[in-house]
């Protein structure tokens, strides 16, 4: 019987917006090598695999080039995919048991909420070459799991800039959340740059939104966000940070094309 692989746009209300991701559930297990060859077909920044498992599922995301330990768009993406699939009834909680732990997902009216491990930054001596590649002056540098995280002046710097990717790639920590103070509607702007990952920017992030909630949360003292991922695509995240060790992340999510892997 053939595989079905399903394409969701993450964190988007309408087609080609957003971040896309695969969702592959999988009957039986597969090797790490195939899974990894999946994820470089189809090249997009990830490409998460499902396994039913006893309360829940196993989940793993792949981006083209490596396996990561979190994935914020392609859980959104997965819990889409099991609801609107059919694996799981609309009143159904999710239980994803991944690298970073337990993960949890709950279906709210035409949002899904995901309930995520907190990210704190460190205050950090930034590189003396992060102007350059960035090609914008900083506020401040602090370093968590995920990479740099870099705050700038404004969210039209945030959405103008344009970093040098090829000399990123050179940094020991080469992953970098760039934001700022938001416009508009929005509480904070932010865009993830991942030449690390093998992704020179990723869309929109759910797990970089782990690490921006702490960090915002103490710089505008409030607890619930609007938040913008301000790549070309675009994605709006809900955020509530209560404190302590967890992050809710919200989201939208649509199926752009489902398919038959040979």
């Amino acid at each position: 019987m053939k595989q079905i692989i399903t394409q969701v746009d993450a964190f988007a209300n309408k087609p080609f917006h957003g971040n896309p991701a695969a969702v592959c559930v999988l009957k039986h297990p597969q090797e790490d090598y195939w899974m990894q060859q999946v994820a470089a077909e189809m090249n997009l920044s990830e490409t998460a695999f499902l396994v039913t498992e006893d309360n829940g599922f196993n989940l793993r995301w792949f981006t083209p080039t490596v396996e990561v330990p979190l994935c914020g768009h392609a859980t959104l993406a997965s819990a889409h995919v099991l609801w609107s699939e059919g694996h799981l009834l609309p009143d159904e909680i999710a239980y994803f048991h991944t690298k970073s732990g337990v993960l949890v997902a709950k279906k709210k009216s035409n949002w899904i909420e995901l309930d995520f491990p907190v990210n704190y930054s460190q205050t950090v001596e930034a590189p003396v070459e992060l102007n350059t590649i960035l090609g914008v002056s900083y506020k401040s540098v602090s370093l968590n799991s995920l990479g740099y995280l870099v705050e700038v002046e404004s969210a039209e710097i945030v959405r103008e800039m344009q970093p040098n990717f090829q000399e990123m790639q050179k940094l020991d920590v080469a992953n970098i959340i760039v934001t700022s103070i938001g416009d508009g509607e929005y509480d904070f702007v932010s865009r993830f740059f991942a030449p690390g990952l093998g992704i020179n920017e990723d869309p929109v992030t759910g797990a970089a939104h782990c690490c921006l909630a702490p960090f915002w949360q103490e710089k505008l003292n409030k607890n619930e966000f609007l938040a913008y991922q301000a790549s070309s695509r675009g994605g709006v995240v809900k955020v509530y940070y209560p404190g302590k060790d967890r992050v809710f992340l919200a989201g939208q999510a649509i199926t752009v094309m489902r398919g038959e892997l040979q």
